[in-house]
Order: C-alpha cells, then sequence, then structure tokens
C-alpha cells in the first residue's frame, strides 16, 4: 500500500528537528485509521528511532512511494522524485540563489513544492513556524557571546556562566539558570555603566528573546527614551529597548510623516534613522523580515563608521539572519558549533571567533534546532490541522483541483513542473 506521508531525515549538519514528534505521530494515526505515516531512520534526530518504534510507527529508508515527503530544512535534490510532492522550510520565495538550483530540479521533475512558511491565514499571517524557538536559542546564544567577547577584551563577567543553547538540556535548564545567574549579574553591574540589549520587532522571534530576558533584572526603556536618556543615570541596569518600524525608519521626504502601513507598500520611499541608537546599544538583536527594496537598518559604512568612533554595539545577534540584508554586515551564515564571527570593519573580512576589530556577529540560521524537542513538539502542534488533507491530497490532479485548504493551497509554489500563478514571479531568478 501506497503510503500517505513520509518524514524524511534531515541531511543538514547538526539538525535535529522533525515536524512532528513520535507522540504526534501516534495521535495523528489513532484519530485517522485510513492515514499513513513512515519515518525514515535517522542517527542525527533528537529523537531516537527507537522512540518512533516504541509507539509502532512504521519506520523506512524509502520513502519513494510517499505521496507527500515532509522535512524542517531544505532537501537533497537526489531525494526529489518525479511527481511526488514535498513540503520543507524551502527558502526559496526570495529568489535567493542557493536555492535555484533545488527549485529547477523540482520544476525539471514535475514535482511539487509546499512551504511551511507560506501556509498563512485570511489576514496573511503565518500559522506554522519556529519563530519563538529561534528568538529563544537565539537570546541565549547572543548573551553568550558577550560573555565570550568580553573575556577576548580582558573582561571577567558573570556572562561567562551562559552556555550557548544547544549545551543545556532543556529550556527549563535555560531558564532555571538564568533565573539563578540574574542577582550574581545585578551585583556584578553595581559600579558599571547600564548594559543596553536592543530588540528589533515585536512578532514570534522578539517574544521568544524577551521571553529569555525576563529571567534577568531587565529594566525596559522605549527607543525614544534610550535616544534622549543621559545613561549615566541608568548606571548598574540591564536595560531591553524593543524597536518598532517607526523606531528604525523614517520617510525619505523630511516633510512626509511616517505611517505604518505606507512603509509596508512603499518601503522604497523610506530610510533608516538607527545609526543614532548605536552608541547606546552593546548588544543587538534582530529579529525583523528583510527583502528588497526594504531599507537595510545598518549598512557597512554606518557599522564602520560607530566603530571608527564609540565601537559601543559589540555583539550582533542576527537571529533573522537574511545575509546582506537588514545587517548588511551579516555576510554569511554560521553552524552552532562554530556559531560567531567578527566582521572586520577594516577589510569586511569574516574572523571566526571573538577576535578582532568590529561586532561580532551571530548568525546560526536554524536556531530552532539547539532547542530541538521544545521546538518540534511546538512545531508540529501548529502543523496537525493541516497534515491529513495534505497527506491524503491527489497531486495528480490540476492546481486549481488540488483539495487542500485554502491556508495550504497558498503554499504551494510549484506543482506538475510549473510554479503556480503567486509564485511565476521566481521565473527571472530562476533565469539568472
Amino acid at each position: 500500500m501506497a503510503v500517505n506521508i513520509g518524514i524524511i531525515s534531515e541531511h543538514k549538519p547538526g539538525e535535529g528537528r522533525i515536524p512532528l514528534t513520535p507522540v504526534q505521530i501516534k495521535q495523528l494515526l489513532k484519530d485517522y485509521p485510513q492515514l499513513s505515516i513512515t519515518v525514515q531512520p535517522s542517527l542525527q534526530r533528537v529523537f531516537k528511532d527507537d522512540e518512533f518504534l516504541a509507539q509502532n510507527i512504521p519506520m523506512s529508508p524509502d520513502l519513494t512511494d510517499a505521496n507527500l515527503v515532509m522535512a524542517v530544512k531544505e532537501i537533497d535534490v537526489k531525494d526529489i522524485h518525479p511527481h511526488q510532492a514535498y513540503i520543507y522550510f524551502s527558502h526559496t520565495i526570495k529568489g535567493q540563489g542557493y536555492n535555484m538550483p533545488m527549485l529547477q530540479h523540482i520544476l525539471d521533475t514535475g514535482a511539487t513544492l509546499l512551504d511551511y512558511e507560506l501556509i498563512r491565514d485570511e489576514n496573511d499571517r503565518r500559522l506554522v513556524f519556529f519563530g519563538r524557538h529561534a528568538g529563544l536559542a537565539g537570546m541565549v546564544n547572543t548573551l553568550w557571546a558577550y560573555g565570550q567577547r568580553l573575556r577576548v577584551l580582558g573582561v571577567e563577567s558573570p556572562f561567562l556562566q551562559i552556555k550557548q543553547a544547544q549545551d543545556y538540556a532543556n529550556l527549563e535548564e535555560i531558564n532555571l539558570s538564568l533565573q539563578i545567574l540574574g542577582s550574581e549579574i545585578s551585583r556584578w553591574m553595581a559600579d558599571k555603566p547600564a548594559i543596553v540589549i536592543g530588540i528589533t520587532g515585536y512578532g514570534n522571534v522578539s517574544g521568544g528573546v524577551q521571553e529569555i530576558l525576563a529571567n534577568l533584572p531587565i529594566y525596559e526603556m522605549s527607543a525614544q527614551e534610550l535616544l534622549h536618556a543621559d545613561m549615566g543615570t541608568y548606571s548598574g541596569q540591564l536595560i531591553q529597548v524593543v524597536f518598532k518600524e517607526e523606531d528604525m525608519f523614517e520617510p525619505i521626504d523630511t516633510q512626509a510623516q511616517f505611517e505604518l502601513q505606507d512603509y509596508f507598500d512603499h518601503p522604497e520611499k523610506y530610510r533608516s534613522k538607527f545609526q543614532p541608537y548605536l552608541k547606546k546599544m552593546n548588544m543587538l538583536v534582530n529579529c525583523i523580515y528583510w527583502d528588497t527594496p526594504y531599507p537595510r537598518l545598518i549598512t557597512l559604512e554606518e557599522i564602520r563608521a560607530h566603530y571608527l568612533s564609540d565601537k559601543t554595539l559589540m555583539i550582533v545577534g542576527d537571529i533573522t539572519c537574511d545575509i546582506d540584508g537588514a545587517v548588511q554586515f551579516n555576510t554569511g551564515s554560521t553552524l552552532s558549533p562554530d556559531p560567531v564571527y567578527i566582521h572586520d570593519i577594516n577589510t569586511g573580512d569574516r574572523l571566526m571567533g571573538f577576535k578582532g576589530d568590529g561586532p561580532v556577529v551571530m548568525a546560526v540560521d536554524n536556531l530552532p534546532t539547539e532547542l530541538p524537542r521544545e521546538a518540534s513538539r511546538a512545531f508540529g502542534e501548529a502543523l496537525i490541522p493541516f497534515v491529513y488533507a495534505m497527506g491524503v491530497c491527489d497531486y495528480s490532479a490540476t492546481y486549481e483541483n488540488l483539495d487542500l485548504p485554502a491556508e495550504v493551497k497558498k503554499a504551494v509554489i510549484a506543482h506538475a513542473g510549473e510554479l503556480t500563478p503567486d509564485y511565476e514571479y521566481l521565473k527571472d531568478y530562476l533565469k539568472v
């Protein structure tokens, strides 16, 4: 009997997540007896093969007869077969050059591609995401990086007791350890200048960041308060500032007023006004979506000018991790085993580690895998309402006749060798 859904083994180094956990799969099979799900064995997945076998979930290395193949990250092209459907984070909708060969292969084989990022409600809000867990892990790693950078500069601090997110047993251990460390940080900071942590955006990623910081003795301040504050009066404080669009960008026309919807509709009419904050900020955690033609948050020239004068901004945790994007000096993503580099403001080079003349950039592009069990559970819970329909869909039908929920149908990027109507613009990137 053909398998409705196959869950593939991730091939990217260190990727331990899965779209559905063993317990979630067992529940789906109980709720839908006509549904079949097979899991490919994996040595790097955080949920071990025995956990699936204990739930009587079928396992097989061969998923070629699956109607739909599910993954988290991009599937290797050698595992993409004609007339099969696939769903994963494809990182193609911005025309990302590094994934255009994969997209072309999908078109050439007549396969179908769905993308979790595009499963959205009628108000275009994402329904299936890892954002919160990216924020959780990203903030932990940013605090860890701050302690490491201070040590390189000759300063011993309590931040050195913070580990990377991947080195904790779970989120509960992270929260407890930070709560215990909070009083030690307060004592250490008592005779020191304030430490300011800037957070761009206020969505799910930012929520995860703020959730981590809530474990520490945090003083909250608005962007406008930061801009005009005499920081000398805030000595000893660990300060959090959340930036909204109107705090970061302004109309190019000096006679115009900032309007949020106009910014979304006409980003080319706006520019960044972020640079004045840099000299008051020690850590920046970037959580905003970016694409052309939106203005960059910080350009290469601006970070160079800052480092030639103030050097206040020491760490940038670029959780969104758009390469050459909002944070222009993020010039390449990293992996958890070697997660940071110095952006050398003199040469523009990436210097892996904490030594050099420039800001430390933490640019791990799959941060949720540092909290793989919690992230997988939360992701699966969001995905479950759509699994049955995706699994039993007849993908041999025309795109117009695909029997999928509206939220999922808009996530179909390619079908039967063609880009679907909403994504025909990608033809221009495939030609490059």
